[in-house]
């Protein structure tokens, strides 16, 4: 498909590397803002036990906004923006391993495929301590009787909970006393087994789905309508097929369980099948909305991140490997 179009990929020598992080911050921030409900609902969707909380994605949402309000909604955002950091070390991991693949293969996809596990490897080794803390803060509210820890809250004069200043602290506090250092690396493991392999399925989905919709587009569709269109069905796909182990590594987290294989059996026990789907829903509401800035925005950041003489030389182009992920 590149090749037919004559597309030229922006590499990572091509980037100014200020303009490139400058606006990378910025663009992860607005994702991150945007979708931080969603993932909220998610883990809470995947901890309860059967539907004691919620009945789906929707009815969590709207009591979620009624006891808790919108803060509720953005419970343990502040900690979570940490990951900023995680989502800079993924871009700078997948662009230099991608470079690296590039001299022992040409191949696109397996550039990408590698390094977008690599990045993966990465990010979430900056990024479990990150979620572990958020997560347990997300289930504060209607879901703190679903974790072991207990952050104090103050409750307004209409019944809603107000977040108290020191929340976090507190919580890593907890969370040390309990566990040590190893605590804020529970369901690492787990954490791999999700998102390097969402990482592996969604690029090979997202070249399948770019292709057959270039064959179906008028020849003078643009690449990147295509592209915008492939990842959120890309996004969505691997969601889906990731989804099980994402429930396992939440309720590891957030329940402190130790065994991924044990927490599967029980779940898979407990709840049967229609456990592996929890919290699919909103999983997917998050993915599209982020797999479709990622795709036009990433490549809008490179774009404007060239350097001044390579402007009028270089095209859009997907690269994209795994920063969806």
């Amino acid at each position: 498909m590149q090749q037919n179009r004559n597309i030229q990929i922006i590499e990572w020598e091509d980037l100014d590397k200020r303009k490139f992080y400058s606006f990378g911050v910025f663009m992860t921030m607005t994702i991150r803002a945007t979708v931080y409900p969603a993932t909220l609902i998610r883990t809470r969707l995947q901890v309860q036990k059967g539907k004691s909380l919620y009945n789906g994605t929707f009815d969590a949402f709207c009591k979620i906004l009624r006891a808790e309000g919108v803060r509720g909604l953005y419970r343990g955002f502040m900690v979570n923006t940490f990951t900023l950091i995680s989502g800079q070390a993924y871009i700078t991991t997948y662009e230099l391993v991608r470079k690296y693949v590039s001299n022992y293969s040409k191949d696109n996809t397996v550039k990408s495929l590698v390094a977008g596990g690599a990045a993966s490897l990465v990010a979430q080794t900056i990024t479990v301590p990150i979620d572990v803390i958020s997560q347990q803060l997300m289930m504060q509210g209607q879901g703190k009787h679903l974790t072991r820890f207990r952050v104090k809250v103050k409750t307004e004069a209409d019944g809603k909970t107000k977040m108290a200043f020191g929340q976090t602290r507190n919580m890593i506090a907890q969370i040390f006393a309990a566990d040590g250092f190893r605590g804020f690396y529970r369901g690492y493991v787990a954490s791999l087994l999700t998102y390097i392999p969402n990482s592996a399925v969604w690029w090979p989905f997202y070249h399948f789905y770019a292709e057959q919709l270039s064959k179906m587009a008028p020849s003078d569709c643009p690449h990147l309508l295509l592209q915008a269109m492939a990842g959120p069905l890309a996004a969505a796909t691997a969601s889906t097929v990731t989804n099980p182990m994402d429930v396992v590594r939440a309720r590891v987290q957030v329940e402190g369980r130790t065994s991924v294989i044990e927490t599967f059996r029980h779940l898979l026990a407990e709840e049967g099948f229609w456990g592996m789907t929890k919290g699919l829903s909103a999983r997917i509401i998050s993915s599209i909305p982020t797999a479709i800035v990622m795709v036009v925005g990433y490549e809008t950041l490179k774009r404007v991140s060239l350097r001044p003489e390579l402007v009028d030389s270089r095209h859009w182009a997907g690269t994209l490997g795994g920063i969806c992920c």
